[in-house]
């Protein structure tokens, strides 16, 4: 693709460490980690956004980072960018054996499935589990992990046996936050997490971006309550639980 090519040229000569520029010239991988985060940070806010406009921005700044990291591979002579599409085409091509080849399916569950299973022989650890980064979001982790399990059939057929599964996980939380054992506290806390994220999958939601969208209704309703406290001429800070709970209540009423 002509357009493809000038941009590699084009990141290949910002990169020429005789007439380049200094700041691209500075640049490493590891350097670039932040940015690639970033973009795609960006990339999703726009897709949420629902801007067109935005997602074909946030998407060329993806792909310049995708880019940028491969020239400096080049550089070490350790791949290319070619090399990376290559890469991705063949494992397309490898995971979709019910489009190349000759693999029967009838539903979205069972590509997934047949997925999972494809994936696992590629990157054999021993286990159904994938081995994810530590840097990953913990919710994104505990629904992948729990997908890849319900892989071989260990799961519930719907959501609301996984939240009986809360449920319970609550009332054991109880019992120690009463026993004053914080260790134990903090694994009970994380069992109702994993828990939550579990019925979130089972719900196909995304337990990131609900918590993610709780989080800005939060900060809305907050601010109203501050906004009104202002407006009234009182301090937040002295204000009753009560006070602050009513002017939630009407935030919330207001859509907020």
């Amino acid at each position: 693709m002509k357009e493809l090519d000038k941009l590699i040229k084009i990141m290949k000569q910002l990169r020429n460490p005789i007439n380049g520029c200094p700041w691209d010239r500075k640049q490493t991988e590891f350097s670039l980690r932040e940015y690639i985060l970033e973009e795609s940070h960006e990339l999703v806010e726009a897709i949420e956004m629902g801007s067109v406009q935005k997602q074909k921005e946030e998407l060329g700044d993806v792909l310049l980072q995708i880019i940028f990291l491969s020239q400096i591979h080049r550089e070490r002579n350790n791949f290319t960018v070619k090399d990376v599409i290559k890469t991705v085409t063949e494992k397309l091509i490898h995971r979709h054996p019910h489009i190349f080849g000759n693999v029967k399916v009838s539903t979205a569950e069972e590509v997934r499935q047949n997925w999972e299973k494809i994936k696992k022989k590629q990157k054999d650890n021993g286990s159904i589990l994938s081995d994810y980064p530590d840097q990953m979001p913990a919710l994104s982790h505990a629904k992948r992990i729990s997908e890849q399990a319900s892989s071989v059939g260990f799961d519930w057929n719907d959501p609301i046996p996984a939240l009986d599964k809360v449920e319970e996980e609550i009332e054991e939380l109880k019992k120690e936050i009463k026993e004053l054992n914080q260790q134990r506290i903090e694994e009970e806390l994380g069992d109702i997490l994993f828990a939550v994220a579990n019925v979130a999958r089972l719900a196909h939601v995304n337990p990131e971006f609900a918590l993610k969208n709780t989080n800005k209704r939060f900060v809305k309703r907050f601010r109203y309550i501050e906004e009104q406290m202002k407006a009234q001429g009182k301090d937040i800070a002295s204000a009753s639980l009560e006070e602050m709970e009513a002017l939630w209540q009407e935030a919330k009423a207001n859509s907020l």
